[in-house]
C-alpha cells in the first residue's frame, strides 16, 4: 500500500489558523454578553459559529437546503477525521479541506451544552453571568500565580536547609502573606479550609492527624473547620512527643477554643515541666483563662499539678513560699469574688491551705468574711470546719495522723457559739445547722448541750398553736430526744416533719420513723 501522502501547506495552515480564528471571536462576542449567562452565551457562540447546527435545531436535517446539507456533512466529518477513525484519499481529503476553509467551518466545533461544573455552594457554573464567571476566573488565575511563588518558597527554603542556612525572616513574613491571600482564595472558590496553622510556615514538617470516625457513626460531631485543624495538629505532635515551644504555643491555641479539653491540658503540663517554663509566665497566662473560664475544672487541675511540681523546688525558702502563697490566696479571693461557690476554687483553696500550711488566723477571717456576706455559703462553711477541725497542731504528739484531732473545749466553744450565732440570724439555713452538728461530733460532746438551744425554734409540739421557725431544728430535737430513750417526742417531731415542716421529704422521715420503731 502506498504511503498516505502529507497533507499539503494550505491544509495545514488551515488547521492551525481556524482555532485563533475561533478564540478572537469569542473574544469580541464576550464583550456584548456580560449580562447573560455563560451557558447562554456559549449556546449563541455555538449557533453563531455554526449558523447550520441552528438551522438543524430549527428545522431538522431533512429540512436543510442542499448546501445547508453539504456543509453540515462535511461538519460532521471533521472530528471523526481528525481523530484518524475515517480516512479520504489524498485529492479527497484535500477537497475536503478546501471546502472547510471556504465555507468558514469552525474547528474544532464548540460543544452545544458543556459542563461547567459546581461552585462550593453547588450551584451551577453555567447559570452565572458572563461578568461572574470572568471574575471567577480571574480569582482562580490569580491562585495559580500564587501557588507558582509558593513553590518557589518551599524551592529556597530546602535549598536553604541543605546550604545549613536560614531564609531571610521577610520571605518567610511574605509566604505568610501569601498562604493568608490563598487561603481565602481557595475557600471563596472551592470550599476549602486552609486554616491558620497550614497558612504558618513554621508548621510545614508536621502532617495533621484528622479524627477518624467510622462512616456510620451514629452521631458525627461537626466539628468547626478552624477546631478540627487545631485538634489535628495536636494529634500529630502528640504522637511523635513533640515538646517545643511551637507545641506549647498549640496547647494554648487549643484551649482557647476548648478549655474542657482535658487531654490537651495534660499535654501541655508535660511541655511545661520539660522544658522548664518559669511558674510565675504559666500562671499569668493561667490566670486569664481561669478568669473568662469560671466552670472549668481543668484549669484548677492543671494549677494543682504546677503547684506540686513547682512547690518542692522552694519548700526551703520561707520567704518564696509566703509570696507563692499571697499571690495565690491572692487570686483565689479574686476568683471568689466572681463566684462565691466556685466547688473547683474552694477544693484547690483546700490544697493550697495543706501544701503551703496556712493555718492562720488570716485564712479563718477570709473565709469568715465570705459567711458574713452570704449567710448560705455552703462552701465558706465547709472551709472554716476544714481549717479549725483539720489542723495539724490539734493532732496529739506522736498520734496517729489518721485519727481524729483532739479539739481544745475553747475553740470548740468558739466555733459552737459562731454557729449559733449565725442560725440565730437565719434559722432555716441549713448551713449553720449542718456546721453545729459537725462541730459537736468532732468535738466529742453530745447533740444534747444544745437541746436547749434548738427547742427555741420549736413551740407547742403537736398542739394547735404548734410553731416551727426552724425544720432542721425539729430534726436535731429528734435526735436528741432518741438518744435520751424519749421515743415518743422524737416520733411525733418526725411525724410533723413528714406531715407540715418538711413534706417534700415525706418519705424521707416516714423512714426515719420506722428506723426509730426498728432500734426499739
Amino acid at each position: 500500500m502506498a504511503p498516505k501522502p502529507k497533507p499539503s501547506g494550505a491544509v495545514l495552515q488551515a488547521r492551525f489558523l481556524k482555532p485563533l480564528r475561533l478564540t478572537e471571536l469569542r473574544t469580541a462576542v464576550a464583550s456584548e454578553y456580560k449580562s447573560i449567562t455563560i451557558r447562554e452565551r456559549a449556546l449563541q457562540q455555538y449557533y453563531e459559529l455554526c449558523p447550520v447546527y441552528k438551522r438543524v435545531d430549527e428545522v431538522g436535517v431533512t429540512g436543510l437546503t442542499p448546501k445547508e446539507f453539504n456543509i453540515w456533512a462535511h461538519s460532521q466529518c471533521i472530528r471523526p477525521l481528525r481523530q484518524g477513525k475515517i480516512s479520504f484519499p489524498p485529492k479527497v481529503e484535500r477537497e475536503f479541506w478546501k471546502f472547510v476553509d471556504k465555507e468558514n467551518i469552525v474547528w474544532p466545533q464548540p460543544e452545544k451544552n458543556p459542563v461547567w461544573g459546581k461552585d462550593k455552594n453547588g450551584r451551577d457554573l453555567g447559570t452565572y453571568t458572563v461578568e461572574e464567571y470572568e471574575t471567577r476566573n480571574k480569582k482562580a488565575s490569580q491562585l495559580v500565580v500564587l501557588d507558582i511563588y509558593h513553590d518557589q518558597f518551599l524551592w529556597l527554603r530546602d535549598s536553604a536547609k541543605e546550604k545549613g542556612e536560614k531564609l531571610d525572616p521577610e520571605v518567610i513574613e511574605e509566604e505568610k502573606k501569601r498562604r493568608k491571600e490563598m487561603a481565602a482564595l481557595k475557600h471563596e472558590l472551592y470550599g476549602v479550609y486552609m486554616g491558620p496553622l497550614a497558612q504558618d510556615p513554621e508548621w510545614d514538617d508536621i502532617v495533621p492527624i484528622p479524627l477518624d470516625e467510622p462512616e456510620d457513626a451514629l452521631a458525627k460531631i461537626a466539628y468547626p473547620d478552624y477546631y478540627a485543624e487545631a485538634v489535628s495538629y495536636l494529634r500529630a505532635v502528640m504522637a511523635r512527643n513533640e515538646l517545643s515551644q511551637r507545641s506549647l504555643r498549640l496547647t494554648e491555641h487549643v484551649i482557647s477554643m476548648n478549655p474542657a479539653h482535658y487531654t490537651v491540658w495534660l499535654y501541655r503540663i508535660k511541655i511545661v515541666k520539660h522544658l522548664n517554663i518559669p511558674i510565675s509566665d504559666e500562671i499569668e497566662w493561667l490566670n486569664e483563662v481561669a478568669l473568662s473560664n469560671l466552670k472549668n475544672y481543668q484549669i484548677w487541675h492543671h494549677r494543682q499539678l504546677l503547684l506540686d511540681y513547682y512547690y518542692p523546688s522552694i519548700a526551703g525558702d520561707e520567704s518564696a513560699v509566703k509570696e507563692l502563697a499571697r499571690s495565690e490566696i491572692e487570686f483565689v479571693t479574686r476568683m471568689l469574688e466572681e463566684d462565691t461557690k466556685n466547688y473547683h476554687v474552694w477544693s484547690y483553696r483546700h490544697n493550697l491551705v495543706s501544701k503551703l500550711g496556712l493555718w492562720n488566723i488570716g485564712e479563718l477571717l477570709s473565709t469568715q468574711n465570705l459567711i458574713e456576706d452570704d449567710l448560705r455559703n455552703n462552701s465558706a462553711w465547709s472551709h472554716r470546719f476544714f481549717l479549725v477541725f483539720d489542723d495539724p497542731k490539734l493532732q496529739p504528739q506522736g498520734g496517729d495522723a489518721s485519727a481524729p484531732h483532739t479539739v481544745p473545749d475553747d475553740v470548740l466553744d468558739r466555733e459552737v457559739n459562731y454557729a449559733k450565732e449565725k442560725i440565730a440570724l437565719a434559722p432555716q439555713n441549713q448551713s449553720a445547722w449542718n456546721y453545729l452538728r459537725g462541730a459537736l461530733t468532732r468535738g466529742g460532746r453530745p447533740f444534747g448541750t444544745v437541746q436547749q438551744f434548738a427547742e427555741q425554734f420549736v413551740s407547742a409540739l403537736g398542739q394547735d398553736a404548734e410553731d416551727v421557725r426552724s425544720s432542721h431544728a425539729l430534726d436535731l430535737l429528734a435526735e436528741i430526744y432518741a438518744d435520751q430513750g424519749d421515743r415518743d417526742r422524737s416520733r411525733l417531731a418526725l411525724q410533723r416533719l413528714g406531715e407540715k415542716w418538711d413534706p417534700v421529704r415525706e418519705g424521707y422521715w416516714k423512714y426515719r420513723v420506722s428506723q426509730l420503731e426498728t432500734a426499739a
